[in-house]
Parts: C-alpha cells; structure tokens; sequence
C-alpha cells in the first residue's frame, strides 16, 4: 500500500475555477472520507487520484511518485462507483475476474485471487449466480470485489452506498469498514452523507465550494469545528447557529427585534456581528417557567430512544434532543437554557471560529467568555 500527497492541486473547466487550490495528506493504510454537499468538487478531486480527470495544476503523489503525466491503469488505484456497472450476461465469478483477465492474469492465479476476494466479502455462494440474481448490497460487494482482486495501493469510493435502502446503508458501512481493516489499505471514500463519513472516517476531509474547510478526526471536527459552514454540515440534527451581535461590555446579544436576549460575554469589540453556535443535545429544557431563553415549541420528531423539539427562540429556529416523553410539547411555552460550556462563537462575516474570542467552561479563560449574571 501507499500514501497519498495532494499538493496545491487546481481544476478548472473553461477557465472556471471548481477546486482552488487542495492540499492534502493521508497516510498509509488510512481510511479517509471526504465529505460536503453536491457540487462541492469532492468527486471531481477522487477523478483526478484515479487519473479519470485532468489537473489544471498542482501535485499527485502515490508512495512518494507524482502521477501527474500517469496513465489511470497504471497509478495502482481500483475505484468503486456509484453505480457498480457490473457485467449483466457475466457471472458473479465472472465479474470479480474481468480486470485480472484485461491485464492478462494466468488463469490459476486469477481463479485463487477471485475465491479470495469472495471469502472476504462472503460471496462464495454467490458465484455462479448473475448480477440479477443479486440484492442491491450483494452487487456492491461483487463491484468491491472487482476491485479487491487488482491488490491496488488505493482504494478510491465514490459514493458507493447511494443506490441502497437505509439498513442496506447501514449494513455496508459496517462491511466497508470490517474490510479496511481486514485489508490495512489505504482508502479514500466520498460521501455527502455526514453520518457516513463520521462513522467510517480515520481522517474526515470537509469540502465546501472546491476548497477545504476542514481536516480532522470525526470526533475533532464535531467538537470543535472550524467554521459556521462546518457546524451546520456535521451533525444530525446540525448545530444550532443564531445571529449574534456583541454589545456593550462585551456581552453576547441574541439578535432579537426589540428584545435582544444576554447570552455570554467575550473578548470582542462591541458592534461585532457574531454567530452563536450550540449542538442540539447540549441545549438544555429549564425545569421552571422563566429559567433562560424564552421559546415555543413548533414541532417534535419522535425517535424512538429520543425526540427532537423544533423551537422559535425569539424569532429563530433552534432544535432540541430530549429524551423519549409521552409529555405533549407542540405548542407549548418552554425555557432553554444554553450552558457556557458548549457554546461555539464564528465570525458572521467568514463564518470562521473565534477560537481565541470565546471558550466554555475551564477553557473560559482562554477564550474569554464569561456567564452573564
């Protein structure tokens, strides 16, 4: 296996700029997933690893090799599509075989490569059978077989998991990550689903408008994110971001028409206009009338195990994670309370974290925000 170096890479098309300038380095034998919303270039960066697209300028490197001026068979990347454009009049065996027997594999080898690769993903079963015969997850695993048997250095998915029903999603995830460490390959997956990205992630690689906007593990990135953008992206239900503006005193003012709402103080000049962030399962519902934020609730998702209540808090939505109730809410007046120490302050003008302007909790020296009494 290899690691893979991303230096400064670009694309544009017919001068149109779609990736900006992407920097990235995933070692060996990692599983990292690049995430963000359509058309934020994650897919057209996997193209240009896999040779599949042209780099306007910058830097591929494989195990230490530049594969700019490279052909696509011979960079040692095998990639699983979205659609697994598998063979329909080929058997499954067939299928799993075809690349080995394109690079004039003996026929031996190419029969212990395509058992192998069936054992791993429990398809023995399985091989005589054609593509029709199979479930929407079994032909997924015939597409990541196919890929399995090239022994590449890279594994490159490109959303490979949009075609299935949710449990099938589900089931897949668990098999793709059982697989990479089964495997210890390095592998790169795209997803614009961030609960697949967070449950599948080593590396977590947040794109946003052909750049980065973040690099971290899951866990990094949820808890202290970056930007506005990418406490909004992460998270189910996201982060709740309120407008904000910073008063007198440097207190933080919830923007409200004739009644801005005290939160916090920081370290900000007065007048900065700020975005107030809070997950959803760190907003607490008051147990007396009057105790923090004013708000009613609109709407509640039953979950099962939880529930999540849709509140207007002075003319904003925020969400609410809740244990499972039979207690009617909709309707209802209710009183949130926002705990210093889950709070997160972002620039309204970039949307980047005030890393230095606000903390919560022990870190609230450092950041300099303070309860206001």
């Amino acid at each position: 296996m290899a690691d893979l170096k991303i230096s400064n890479v670009k694309k544009a098309y017919d001068g149109k700029p779609v990736l900006h300038g992407v920097d990235l380095s995933i070692p060996d034998s990692h599983f990292a997933v690049i995430v963000g919303p359509s058309g934020c270039g994650k897919s057209t960066l996997l193209r240009m690893i896999a040779g599949l697209e042209d780099i306007t300028s910058g830097e591929i490197a494989i195990g230490g090799v530049v594969m700019n001026d490279i052909e696509p068979s011979d960079r040692g990347c095998a990639m699983v599509f979205q659609n697994y454009a598998l063979y329909p009049h080929m058997s499954v065996r067939q299928n799993i075989a075809y690349p080995l027997r394109l690079a004039g594999v003996p026929v031996a080898e190419r029969n212990v490569r395509v058992e192998q690769a069936a054992k791993i993903l429990n398809l023995t079963d399985y091989l005589d059978r054609r593509p029709a015969q199979l479930s929407g997850g079994q032909r997924q695993r015939v597409a990541m077989g196919r890929a399995i048997v090239r022994e590449p250095d890279v594994f490159l998915f490109d959303e490979p998991l949009s075609n299935l029903d949710a449990l099938l999603r589900v089931q897949m995830r668990i098999e793709i990550k059982k697989l990479h460490k089964r495997l210890n390959a390095t592998s790169i997956f795209v997803t614009h689903d961030q609960v697949e990205a967070m449950t599948l992630a080593d590396t977590l690689i947040v794109m946003n408008g052909g750049r980065v906007e973040q690099i971290g593990s899951p866990t990094e990135i949820y808890r202290e994110p970056a930007s506005a953008f990418v406490a909004g992206f992460m998270g189910a239900p996201a982060m709740n971001l309120l407008p904000a503006t910073v008063g007198a005193d440097g207190q933080i003012l919830l923007d409200a028409p004739g009644n801005p709402q005290g939160l916090a103080r920081c370290a900000l000049p007065e007048g900065s206009p700020v975005t107030l962030g809070i997950r959803p399962e760190n907003v607490v519902l008051a147990e007396t009338s009057g105790a923090g934020l004013p708000a009613t609730v609109d709407l509640v998702e039953e979950l099962g195990g939880s529930r999540v209540a849709y509140c207007n808090v002075a003319g904003h939505e925020m969400s609410v994670v809740l244990p499972a109730s039979d207690d009617p809410l909709e309707g209802k007046p209710v009183w949130l309370t926002l705990p210093n120490q889950d709070l997160h302050l972002f620039d309204r003008i970039s949307g980047r974290r005030l890393e230095a302007d606000m903390t919560t909790g022990d870190k609230l020296a450092k950041r300099e925000v303070e309860t206001v009494a």
